[in-house]
């Protein structure tokens, strides 16, 4: 059985789950996901935890199992927690700003990229050089997070780009300098 499918999923204070003609929806303190359930897992809704069980070893069922605990689980922490994902923006003249509810981004191009969150997903620029995206779907966040990181990946030679907070930058080694052999004169 899956490791992670068998652990009990802790409900917290102030979270409601419940399953609706294979639809489950997680209500809490930050606002409600609702999620299309696969009709060969079955859920037990207990006082203060979730069970996901599945009813066969087929490949495919087992490969939902870990899957949707995982799922569920994020649910519940973002309607408690909510999610945040950081970038930061490194180069020179690489900034971001916000223009009412869209970010304005300048990332050496012609012109600068203007950007509108999608429904659910709040963009924050405290300072230009960072950008904090947060809501209560983890995967909508990673989503946006990752649109916005593709507008200037970063490069491997200076690491200017757009980058995840903490990213690890595997750096190249420039040219290297002419050597005095191969000048001839």
């Amino acid at each position: 059985m899956s490791r992670i499918g068998r652990k009990p999923i802790p409900l917290k204070k102030g979270v409601v789950v419940e399953k609706i003609d294979g639809k489950l929806k997680v209500k809490g303190p930050k606002g409600e996901l609702f999620a299309h359930f696969p009709n060969n897992l079955g859920i037990e809704i207990n006082e203060n935890e979730i069970i996901v069980t599945r009813p066969s070893d087929e490949k495919k069922v087992k490969a939902l199992h870990g899957t949707w605990r995982a799922l569920i689980n994020n649910m519940i922490q973002g309607v408690f927690d909510g999610y945040v994902r950081k970038l930061e923006i490194v180069g020179v003249g690489y900034k971001a700003e916000m223009k009412g509810k869209k970010i304005q981004i300048a990332l050496g191009y012609s012109h600068p990229i203007l950007f509108g969150a999608p429904e659910g997903v709040k963009i924050e620029v405290p300072i230009p050089t960072n950008i904090l995206i947060s809501g209560i779907d983890k995967q909508l966040i990673g989503q946006v997070a990752a649109k916005i990181r593709s507008f200037r990946p970063p490069e491997p030679y200076k690491g200017k780009g757009v980058k995840y907070e903490g990213e690890y930058i595997r750096r190249k080694a420039g040219k290297a300098a002419a050597t005095a052999g191969a000048k001839s004169g």
